[in-house]
């Protein structure tokens, strides 16, 4: 292979590249025909390693987290990697099954400060070092070019939208979404200025706002709830709305607050649902004319902010459907189906518990009356139970015990001493139990213990009956 005859063929043409990703994507054509490598060139745009051009293979890694794989590695430390096994190197990213070495350079501004990669990769037998510096000395024309033509791409406003999306998903509070979703605004449209606004509750200022986001803030404190209310309202009933840029021109009523702190631009969309939604303000106190797609960007940026607020809102629901009995302190439907999911068959017991007569109670006392005898007979089933069995109210005088043995006739001594708890206090209570069978889904097995309660129900109350197994 005649190496100076490589770089010249590729080097040939980058001075005519007019942009980037032409001096990338000729860079690899014409390497391409020197060798059968897999040739890729990774930028380095905002946080990420982006592949600008690529031929030889099936697919691409369109985007590499910094430091990730022999690529990230090579980025990372300015240091070209040779790899005549990639089997052995455990940063090997795998793009073709059959590929076995792979050599990796740092492409350089001419700084010396690393820009990206040329990365080739090989699946027959090659002699690394040759290429070593042949694919240097392309890279280094690579950055020079680069440099000369404005350095790497910027990252185009979707990918930023991406970028952001990944922030909104993992924030861990409402608040933390709104913030998120305000910054993305602002840096995809290019306007100064975003608020969110869900529930009647305008999202947190950022730490250093600006003058125009803290007169809004403050006119829109003045004007009141209605007027925030008028603006959810509009939007959700016409749509996403932007202003030309043009003078002369008055706003609609609803937005004379906003008008008053000085907003001459503003993009406004509506966010979730009508009766719990709200609405993305995206302003700025010049005169702009915001494009069609800038609306489309905020439009979908409004969707992934209330699809991770509509998550932090049903997690907070699990969560508190989890929660203990607000009444007796016991655990309830939430845990209760985790623990019974995890239910061994032969081993794991339930004991589905009625408290008899509770209806008379509370119809004859009341249901504050009901209610102590309640909290009562849960201390006294828990008293009787062992060291780690587990009780929970599923219903309102249902109770249901989650018990350990080593045999059913366990069990059932187990249920007498609830029931014998039981008439300590001055009540009784019915009781089946049934053992989970091999295959046996949670909900059929307590089905079982309820039939075998409601047995002992019909036979007089106040008993314990074993379902057959």
């Amino acid at each position: 292979m005649d190496h100076q005859r490589v770089i010249r063929d590729v080097t040939v043409r980058l001075p005519m590249a007019s942009s980037t990703p032409e001096a990338c994507r000729w860079t690899v054509t014409a390497l391409s025909r020197h060798t059968p490598a897999t040739i890729s060139v990774l930028l380095a745009v905002h946080d990420r390693l982006r592949c600008v051009a690529a031929t030889g293979a099936w697919q691409v890694f369109a985007t590499v987290p910094a430091g990730t794989g022999i690529v990230g590695r090579v980025y990372a430390t300015g240091t070209p990697a040779v790899v005549p096994d990639v089997t052995v190197d455990p940063d090997y990213l795998p793009v073709r099954p059959d590929v076995t070495a792979e050599l990796c350079v740092p492409v350089l501004d001419p700084t010396g400060r690393a820009i990206g990669v040329l990365d080739l990769q090989w699946s027959e037998p090659t002699d690394l070092e040759p290429w070593r510096e042949t694919a240097q000395r392309l890279a280094d024309g690579l950055g020079a070019r680069i440099a000369a033509l404005g350095g790497p791409p910027a990252e185009s406003r979707s990918e930023k939208l991406l970028r952001h999306a990944a922030a909104l998903s993992s924030a861990p509070t409402e608040g933390e979404v709104m913030g998120a979703a305000a910054r993305a605004a602002r840096e995809v449209s290019t306007l100064s200025t975003a608020l969110l606004l869900i529930g009647g509750q305008l999202g947190p200022s950022p730490a250093t706002p600006s003058d125009l986001e803290t007169r809004i803030r403050a006119e829109l404190a003045a004007a009141g709830p209605a007027a925030l209310d008028r603006m959810v309202e509009r939007a959700h009933r016409y749509g996403a709305g932007y202003t030309l840029g043009e003078a002369g021109h008055p706003p609609t009523e609803d937005y004379r607050p906003l008008t008053r702190a000085g907003v001459r631009t503003l993009v406004a969309v509506p966010v979730g649902p009508t009766d719990a939604g709200g609405v993305l303000l995206v302003a700025d106190e010049r005169a702009l004319r915001p494009d069609p797609t800038t609306v489309s960007l905020m439009e979908l940026l409004a969707g992934q902010s209330w699809t991770s607020v509509d998550r932090l809102r049903t997690l907070a629901r699990l969560r508190e459907q989890a929660s203990s009995d607000p009444l007796t302190g016991l655990r309830h439907t939430g845990p209760f189906g985790q623990r019974i999911a995890a239910a061994t068959p032969g081993r794991t017991a339930l004991l589905a518990i009625d408290v008899d007569g509770f209806k008379t109670v509370n119809d004859t006392y009341g249901h504050q009356a009901g209610d102590r005898v309640l909290v009562g007979l849960a201390r006294a089933l828990e008293g009787a139970l062992r060291h780690g069995d587990e009780l929970y109210r599923i219903g309102g005088d249902e109770f249901v015990a989650v018990i350990e043995v080593s045999r059913p006739e366990e069990a059932v001594r187990i249920a007498e001493r609830l029931t014998e708890a039981a008439r300590r206090i001055g009540r009784t209570i019915s009781v089946g139990v049934a053992l989970p069978r091999p295959g046996e889904t949670p909900d059929r097995t307590l089905k079982r213990a309820d039939q075998a309660l409601y047995a002992v129900k019909r036979q007089g109350r106040d008993g314990v009956l074993l379902s057959a197994a």
